[in-house]
């Protein structure tokens, strides 16, 4: 028998009923699915159900990941900032390795055209005044994986009706 969160980690199954289809892949009724999907969000597992979009087979190739030296005391009002910007698809802090990267505050930037998404992230660095940070753009060269988040081992058993 599969594990719920298993299957929901490998996304819903493309069907016109997909809360049925999974009750059936773990053996339970899509009541008792839809119950422990709503006490997990109640509990804070997750905030929304999504999508993970092959954004390159949509066209977007330019993808470019800002990294920004931010002072420890900003990095927070920082972040928020421009995790609230258009166009920032992923914003978040990591710490930097001193001395070889110095960088601590990191934002994805999914575009067409490589100019355009320059041009993009040069306005928003203006708007939000921090044009003056150290800061570098990387553009992503190959995409080798992508796909949602994965959290569960694949030998456990988090919820199994039965």
């Amino acid at each position: 028998m599969l594990d719920l969160r298993q299957c929901l980690e490998r996304g819903l199954p493309l069907v016109s009923r997909p809360y049925d289809n999974l009750a059936e892949q773990i053996g339970a009724h899509h009541d008792q699915v839809l119950q422990q999907m709503q006490q997990w969000q109640d509990q804070g597992l997750f905030r929304r159900v999504g999508l993970v979009l092959n954004h390159r087979a949509l066209g977007f190739v330019a993808n470019a990941m800002l990294v920004l030296d931010v002072p420890d005391a900003l990095v927070d009002e920082v972040g928020n900032r421009l995790g609230r910007a258009p166009g920032v698809n992923l914003c978040y802090q990591r710490p930097r390795r001193l001395p070889q990267w110095r960088y601590n505050l990191f934002c994805m930037v999914h575009g067409r055209e490589r100019k355009e998404v320059t041009a993009h992230i040069q306005r928003m660095l203006e708007q939000q005044q921090l044009s003056d940070l150290p800061h570098q753009l990387l553009f992503s060269t190959h995409a080798f994986k992508q796909c949602g988040g994965r959290f569960t081992p694949p030998s456990s058993q988090v919820w199994a009706h039965g």
